[in-house]
């Protein structure tokens, strides 16, 4: 259940989502223009924000990582076990941090 909940957080940022969040309402608009009234127009509102939100979350999260990958390559005494730590469940990252900063102390 985890896996799926990652994997569906990264393709809500993926492009493609906001397509179907757009065809999505105005196929509601062309097949039943009576309902689309201003709660429909707010839904639909609130999940282009989700999808446009979730993309800025992505890239910035993409970079940070881009920039920490390339840290951790100049960085002689770094381990390369830590460079795969963001193919595991945000879970699992959280009991390496804690783990680590225990063993520090």
């Amino acid at each position: 259940m985890r896996t799926f909940m990652t994997r569906l957080g990264v393709l809500t940022g993926h492009p493609v989502a906001l397509v179907l969040v757009i065809a999505y309402g105005v196929l509601w608009y062309v097949r039943s223009p009576e309902t689309f009234n201003w709660a429909g127009t707010a839904t639909l509102a609130t999940w282009v924000m989700t999808v446009l939100i979730q993309r800025a979350t992505h890239r910035d999260t993409q970079a940070l990582h881009a920039k920490i990958d390339e840290l951790l390559h100049a960085t002689q005494d770094a381990s390369s076990a830590i460079a795969e730590i963001d193919n595991k469940e945000p879970e699992d990252i959280v009991l390496h941090r804690q783990t680590s900063v225990r063993g520090e102390q």
